[in-house]
């Protein structure tokens, strides 16, 4: 989850799908870490993963909460590093993922055709069956399926 509108999406879906087959949920969350040759000497790398674990984790605990109370066992885990899509792929090894639930975020133009998008990465790489949920496209362009 990166608590965008399309990520808080998908929780609705996973909490749906948890729900309805009496699964666990594992929330995560990837922290970009900053390469330190790019980052100026007068920057506190340190203090903005702190606070970037803590303001996710704040969340992830209030949806913890929320979520126990309606009966559904979730727990959550807090990554650090650039590769998203390698973070995930790691803790889907990691914690015996067998079902996944990612969205796309939408985006379209030059950046994903050059770079590729995380959830593409993750629909290529993963070993578990997944759901990729589609955002409306964020760019305002029409959607290629769209008249």
């Amino acid at each position: 989850m990166d608590f965008s509108p399309s990520s808080l999406t998908a929780l609705g879906t996973a909490v749906d799908l948890a729900s309805h087959f009496r699964a666990a949920l594992i929330l995560a969350h990837v922290v970009p870490v900053f390469a330190t040759s790019t980052v100026p000497d007068y920057f506190p790398e340190s203090k903005f993963l702190d606070h970037a674990r803590k303001a996710a984790e704040g969340r992830f605990a209030a949806y913890q909460m929320e979520l126990s109370a309606k009966g559904i066992d979730v727990s959550y885990c807090i990554e650090e590093g650039n590769n998203v899509a390698g973070n995930i792929l790691r803790v889907i090894e990691r914690e015996k993922i067998d079902f996944l639930v990612i969205s796309t975020h939408g985006l379209s133009g030059w950046h994903p055709l050059v770079f590729g998008s995380t959830a593409e990465k993750i629909v290529k790489l993963a070993r578990c069956p997944l759901l990729l949920l589609r955002s409306a496209k964020q760019d305002g362009g029409r959607d290629e399926g769209s008249q």
